[in-house]
């Protein structure tokens, strides 16, 4: 027994005799602050590079940092573009390793089964800051599991962007979408102007036609789930489009990507677009007089309602492999007692998810400093914004079919002509439905 306790007997004397050498050259304090660094615990954050920078900048450079140092964490955050997000989040669950936190643009509702609930962190927020929004609560919680998978901190409303002095000109205002197309085919035959509404396999395409879709009654799905796209008012929409495409737009919108339709509104080709207001934002600092003659509006009214998607539902989620859940659960919490800095981080971009998170919204958008009262229009975005399902809920199904574009494609078949607005509307409808009974599997 002595024998065999010598070894451990040598170590502590070696210990004790290190120890003392080293205090006596002074380097307790550097070996001690080698250990604290390596104890620290990191917390990894995914999340897409901001269309408005300077958001990017706060959030690396002075939130993240200063939560880390008061709470001894190193937080790392990895910003991709918005091509990347979908691409990385499949990887990370591949490999099961990865970020604590992931920021998904719209639903994650197919990855609930490798995410960790976020029932009790929503609840603690809705408790301190507030009901949810609608929009936020049916993109991200399934009401078949009771579970949050996902949690929503900001969407981005897509407000109507028009040129005011062009529609004042030929005597139209774009307030319904009978307007729209006859004030863009007026623009378009004196001016030579187009309109700005993509046909193409890409974000905004995906969520400015769900919005037509809605204010004519038609959608992809009931509140039950079950599809519906189908629809006497579907076609009706889709003859729309391809009517003010045939009128008032140009081939190229086939092709566009997330940024064409701003840069066509940004450098004066295009007399109308919807879209976040990181298309005006950016007109006021490149080409302010395109800014001054800018106007925010509502989304144009159909036959039925007035409504648009949101042009992207910010929700994180804490994979079930995450190193740090509890401290990523702690970080979001904190994030949002500070949501009012984020929102300005953000130049308004970043809306609310929970409705007190962001004190007198009102007077915030109002007293705007490059543009008073330009953004007014915006406090009631949630009276007019829902997101992809509606009326139902976000679902792996219809993630699926905002990620396979089936929504986009069904407008642009009919609008080049390869099919009648019905045929487009049937090929659609067996599309979704062999998506939504894979995932009923």
């Amino acid at each position: 027994m002595q024998h065999a306790s010598q070894p451990c007997l040598t170590r502590r004397r070696f210990l004790r005799a290190t120890g003392q050498a080293v205090l006596a050259t002074g380097l307790v304090p550097a070996v001690l602050a080698r250990r604290s660094r390596a104890k620290a615990a990191t917390l990894k954050i995914a999340q897409w590079t901001h269309f408005v920078p300077d958001f990017d900048d706060w959030f690396d450079k002075k939130f993240t940092l200063e939560w880390g140092e008061k709470n001894g964490v190193t937080v790392v955050v990895d910003h991709l573009s918005i091509s990347e997000l979908r691409m990385r989040a499949a990887t990370e669950v591949s490999a099961q390793q990865g970020h604590d936190l992931f920021g998904f643009l719209d639903s994650p509702a197919g990855y609930e089964d490798r995410i960790v609930p976020m029932n009790d962190i929503v609840t603690d927020c809705e408790r301190r800051f507030g009901r949810l929004a609608a929009l936020a609560h049916k993109g991200t919680f399934n009401p078949k599991t009771k579970a949050y998978f996902a949690f929503a901190d900001s969407w981005a409303p897509a407000p109507l962007h028009y040129r005011s002095d062009w529609w004042s000109e030929v005597g139209v205002k774009p307030d319904t979408w009978d307007n729209v197309r006859e004030g863009a085919r007026k623009i378009r035959e004196k001016l030579g102007v187009p309109a700005g509404f993509g046909l193409a396999p890409e974000p905004d395409t995906n969520k400015v036609l769900r919005g037509l879709l809605w204010s004519h009654g038609a959608s992809e799905q009931d509140e039950a789930g079950r599809v519906t796209i189908n629809s006497k008012a579907t076609v009706d929409a889709i003859k729309l489009m391809a009517t003010i495409y045939k009128e008032s737009m140009t081939p190229d919108v086939f092709l566009w990507d997330p940024s064409s339709n701003n840069r066509a509104f940004v450098w004066g080709k295009g007399s109308i677009i919807q879209n976040a207001i990181s298309a005006i934002r950016t007109a006021e600092k490149q080409n302010p007089e395109v800014a001054k003659k800018t106007m925010l509006a509502a989304p144009a009214a159909g036959p039925k309602e007035r409504l648009a998607a949101e042009h992207l539902l910010h929700c994180y989620v804490i994979w079930k492999f995450a190193e740090n859940p509890d401290l990523a659960k702690k970080f979001l919490m904190d994030f949002m007692a500070g949501y009012n800095d984020a929102f300005r981080a953000s130049e308004f971009y970043n809306f609310p998810s929970f409705a007190k998170s962001v004190s007198d919204l009102r007077g915030k958008l109002a007293g705007d400093k490059r543009s008073p009262g330009r953004y007014v229009v915006l406090a009631d975005a949630s009276s007019w914004s829902a997101c992809p399902g509606h009326p139902g809920y976000a679902t792996p199904a219809i993630e699926e079919v905002l990620n396979r574009w089936v929504i986009p494609n069904m407008f642009a078949r009919a609008a080049r002509g390869e099919q009648t607005a019905e045929d487009s509307a049937r090929q659609a409808e067996a599309e979704m439905k062999r998506i939504f009974v894979k995932w009923a599997k």
